[in-house]
């Protein structure tokens, strides 16, 4: 399996021209007096190393030419459309050009990236491979990671961003309780892949924290998962309903889900939501079109737009950026 390869980082271009990362950075920034004789190391050490070009680019010429790119894992989704349009508007009045891409766990797909030398990269991605984003921010890359899961064992400099995800699902158990719901499911994506929750994941995290916070239980009956695909997924809620075991609410991952779950429990003859309520998560265009109306959790979107070019400049300027806190919120529809 071939390696990945490195691009030059800036603690590579402060070691060869005998200068600090800081120092590399006030060059490169152009935003602190240097002397001539340390910029004149940096900037030969930049050429020696090539040392990122559009990154020198931008210090020499300023803003207007900076290219970032946002990873996901599935493009056509459609919360990751609306916030790609927060973010390109606010980004491009910054002089930013954004691109979007689809998440390829592979070592060729962290090369690729590294050979285009964007200028930024932000990552909301449930599978890629700690290791390929490890290389990223060993690469100098500016770095964000949305926090859509727990990233274990990452180092150096890079950018969380908490979207209220756990929270946000949490807001929502808490108020199926205050309806006097006590059986509460929680149902997990549909993957062919076989990429299904764990505790690392926020929103399943956040479904067992407010359960067990509320001292309901959590018998294997308290989920569903583990559905390649929607007719799986029906199948599936159809032989929980007919189990006889007490259910009064369904959590689900998202809106697609959600509706998926609601159709399947008014053909088995329950009533939504006098018998069962249905949360889903996105507030997608979904949630306002069923019937009945969705109940779902969602995110300030604009708050995590200017987060993210927030953070990025941070990166870009050489500094290490606190983390990001942004809030969702439960949005009451008729499901519950």
């Amino acid at each position: 399996m071939n390696a990945i390869q490195h691009a030059a980082t800036r603690k590579d271009v402060a070691r060869e021209a005998g200068v600090s990362e800081t120092i590399v950075s006030y060059v490169l920034n152009n935003n602190r007096p240097v002397s001539a004789d340390k910029r004149k190391r940096v900037m030969e050490a930049v050429r020696r190393l090539n040392y990122r070009p559009n990154a020198i680019a931008r210090a020499l010429k300023g803003k207007g030419n900076s290219h970032l790119l946002f990873i996901v894992d599935n493009i056509a989704n459609e919360y990751f459309g609306r916030l790609m349009q927060d973010f390109n508007a606010i980004a491009y009045n910054e002089g930013y050009l954004v691109s979007l891409m689809e998440t390829v766990n592979s070592r060729e797909f962290v090369s690729r990236i590294l050979s285009r030398q964007v200028d930024g990269v932000v990552i909301s991605s449930t599978i890629l491979d700690g290791q390929y984003i490890q290389a990223l921010i060993d690469s100098g890359l500016p770095t964000v990671l949305l926090m859509v899961r727990d990233y274990e064992n990452l180092t150096g400099r890079f950018a969380r961003l908490y979207t209220g995800i756990e929270p946000g699902i949490m807001t929502a158990v808490r108020a199926l309780s205050e309806q006097g719901r006590r059986h509460i499911v929680y149902v997990d994506r549909v993957s062919a892949n076989g990429h299904f929750s764990s505790e690392r994941d926020p929103r399943y995290r956040g479904f067992c924290r407010q359960m067990a916070a509320l001292g309901y239980a959590l018998p294997e009956s308290s989920f569903v998962s583990g559905c390649a695909d929607f007719d799986a997924l029906s199948a599936a809620i159809t032989a929980r309903i007919d189990s006889g075991v007490p259910v009064d609410a369904f959590v689900c991952r998202n809106d697609r889900i959600a509706c998926t779950v609601l159709k399947t429990i008014q053909n088995a003859g329950r009533r939504v939501p006098e018998d069962v309520a249905v949360v889903g998560y996105d507030n997608s265009d979904l949630s306002r079109f069923s019937t009945p109306q969705l109940t779902s959790v969602m995110h300030d979107q604009a708050d995590i737009a200017h987060g993210i070019l927030s953070l990025t400049e941070t990166l870009i300027r050489g500094e290490a950026p606190a983390d990001w806190h942004s809030h969702a919120r439960l949005i009451l529809r008729q499901s519950t």
